[in-house]
C-alpha cells in the first residue's frame, strides 16, 4: 500500500505540473461496495470444501493520468480491498499440512492492485472507449483455524489481464452509463467487471461524476500463489470520482 501511495504522489505531481499547460489531466475516485459472497477451496487432497463464505463492505480507490502524447499508454492505479469470512462445523479436512476437525474459521483476503495501461479510442461527451492491458498483483491470503491452530497461505502473484472501458452519455443532461471489464489473460476464469449509471456535475476546475451500478468478481484458480479455489463477489456499489 505504501508503494501504491508513493507511486500516486509522483504521479499527481506529474499530472499538476502538466494539466496547468492542458497536456495531461488527472482522475481520483472511491467506490464503497456491497457484496456478497461465496465459493469453495481445495483440500491438500484436492477436494472442495465449501466456504459458505460471508462477505459486506468493500472499497476501491483509484487514480489516472490522461495525457496527449501520442502513442504512449494512459495510466489507471486502482486498490481494491476485499475480503470475506466464514465459520465451518463439523469440518473434517487437511490444509497445508495440518488435519482440521470440528469449527474452523476461514478468512478468504483477496486484496489486490490493478496496474492498467490503456488507450483511449473516444473521448466526447456522447461516447467514450478505453482499451489497453491490466496486471492485476494480489495481496492476499487464505487462512483457516481450529481452536489452537492457524494455517495461512499468501495469494501475491499476479494475473495478466485485458482492460476495457465505455461510456455513453446525454450531451447536456449529465447523465451517462459506464461498463467497465477486466479479464484474465494469464488466468482465464478470473474478471472484474461493473456496470452502471451517473451524473457528471461540470466544474470550472473540477469536474465531479457520482456512480451507482453492479460489479462482479470472479477469483477461480488453481495452484496459483499455492491455492485453489473458486471465489464469487458480487453486488451494488457506489462511488465518486473527481476529474482534474
Amino acid at each position: 500500500m505504501k508503494k501504491t501511495l508513493l507511486a500516486a504522489a509522483c504521479l499527481m505531481a506529474v499530472s499538476s505540473s502538466a494539466h496547468s499547460d492542458t497536456f495531461a489531466g488527472f482522475k481520483v475516485g472511491a467506490d464503497y461496495w456491497h457484496s456478497d459472497a461465496s465459493g469453495y477451496f481445495a483440500d491438500d487432497s484436492g477436494a472442495k470444501v465449501n466456504s459458505n463464505l460471508d462477505a459486506d463492505a468493500q472499497g476501491s480507490l483509484w487514480f489516472a493520468v490522461e495525457h496527449m502524447l501520442p502513442l504512449v499508454p494512459n495510466v489507471k492505479i486502482r486498490e481494491n480491498r476485499i475480503s470475506a469470512t466464514s465459520a465451518l462445523d463439523g469440518a473434517g479436512f487437511n490444509f497445508n499440512g495440518h488435519a482440521f476437525s470440528g469449527k474452523v474459521a476461514i478468512d478468504n483476503t483477496l486484496n489486490n492492485t490493478d496496474f492498467v495501461l490503456y488507450y483511449e479510442l473516444l473521448d466526447s461527451d456522447l461516447a467514450e472507449l478505453d482499451v489497453g492491458a491490466a496486471y492485476k498483483k494480489m495481496n492476499g491470503s487464505l487462512r483457516v483455524s481450529d481452536a489452537g491452530h492457524p494455517e495461512e497461505i499468501d495469494i501475491d502473484s499476479g494475473i495478466a489481464m485485458g482492460y476495457a472501458s465505455g461510456q455513453v452519455g446525454i450531451p447536456g443532461m449529465g447523465l451517462f452509463a459506464f461498463a467497465e471489464l477486466l479479464h484474465g489473460v494469464s488466468e482465464s476464469n478470473v474478471h472484474d467487471y461493473s456496470v452502471g449509471l451517473g451524473w457528471v456535475f461540470d466544474g470550472v476546475a473540477v469536474d465531479t461524476k457520482v456512480r451507482v451500478g453492479y460489479r462482479d468478481m470472479s477469483f477461480d484458480v488453481s495452484r496459483f500463489s499455492g491455492v485453489t479455489q473458486d471465489t464469487q463477489l458480487s453486488g451494488v456499489f457506489a462511488g465518486v470520482e473527481l476529474d482534474f
